[in-house]
């Protein structure tokens, strides 16, 4: 009886971090440009929302979690799902799915959301610290635009934080669009053409868990 060789191929899957800060990149720039009054409105930026900085940063997040990058696919993922609901809070204040009666909405409970990431954002740039400088300052960016987001839709202080947040968001686009391009072309090239930084080292990662 002949003995048949079996030969596995396995499917290598590229890294898909470039295209999903480029998505938050995308998405804040846009975004930005409305909080620095260089544009009006929320309604043509609920696309750039939905397919930028949601559907490229899940995507994005999906692979990931296939490839076993922890710390892309939780962070791409919940950024992904932030502007999903930012985009229909904005659908839904502009009426697209019918009247709003103003009793039953308040638009303070996007500012409570905006809390909540924030907490949750707190953890994620702890890990970005040990991941580049680049991520690192972006999570320290996304840590001070959240709470100011919050602070004016609460009203407290609005024009200040505002501000704030217009400046921030502005910086976190920036930075976005230069670490997509440095995970592409280092990513590409083999090569580091465009450094992100190295991590700072203030929290040494234990042993892998090796699965069985």
């Amino acid at each position: 009886m002949q003995d048949k060789t079996v030969t596995e191929t396995k499917i290598v899957m590229s890294d898909p971090t470039a295209l999903g800060v480029f998505g938050l990149a995308m998405v804040t720039f846009v975004a930005a440009s409305a909080k620095m009054h260089w544009t009006n409105g929320v309604v043509y930026l609920i696309p750039w929302a939905l397919f930028l900085g949601s559907i490229a940063q899940i995507w994005a997040s999906t692979i990931d979690f296939k490839k076993n990058n922890y710390f892309g696919a939780i962070v791409l993922g919940a950024y992904g799902l932030f502007w999903i609901a930012v985009a229909m809070h904005w659908a839904i204040s502009l009426g697209w799915f019918g009247p709003i009666d103003l009793t039953k909405a308040d638009p303070r409970q996007l500012g409570v959301a905006c809390i909540g990431y924030f907490i949750f954002s707190l953890f994620i740039m702890v890990a970005a610290f040990e991941a580049n400088k680049v991520f690192a300052a972006i999570l320290v960016l996304i840590n001070v635009l959240l709470p100011a987001l919050a602070l004016s839709i609460f009203g407290i202080n609005a024009v200040f934080f505002a501000d704030v947040a217009a400046w921030s968001e502005l910086s976190i686009s920036l930075l976005g669009f230069y670490a997509a391009g440095a995970v592409f072309l280092n990513s590409y090239f083999g090569r580091v053409l465009l450094p992100l930084g190295a991590p700072f080292g203030f929290i040494r990662k234990g042993p892998a868990k090796v699965s069985p």
